[in-house]
């Protein structure tokens, strides 16, 4: 049984985001391991306060995390 757990910062994806993110890990879990698998197919989506995460030193908001996505240093 496979369990695929996804980090996040909160804020940074909508409920719809998040349901696009579980439809689309636990169909390509799907394609690698087989259809019988799918109803055994855990995906979890665990999100971590604005802050509580870090990269190089630095703890990252939801703010920099848009930020980066539209291409801008965070």
């Amino acid at each position: 049984m496979p369990l695929v757990d996804i980090h996040l910062i909160e804020g940074v994806f909508d409920m719809n985001q998040k349901q696009a993110m579980i439809k689309k890990v636990t169909e390509a879990m799907v394609q690698i391991e087989g259809e019988a698998m799918r109803g055994v197919t855990w995906v979890r989506v665990q999100e971590f306060e604005q802050g509580d995460w870090a990269i190089g030193g630095k703890s990252l908001k939801a703010a920099d995390v848009h930020a980066l996505a539209r291409g801008k240093a965070a």
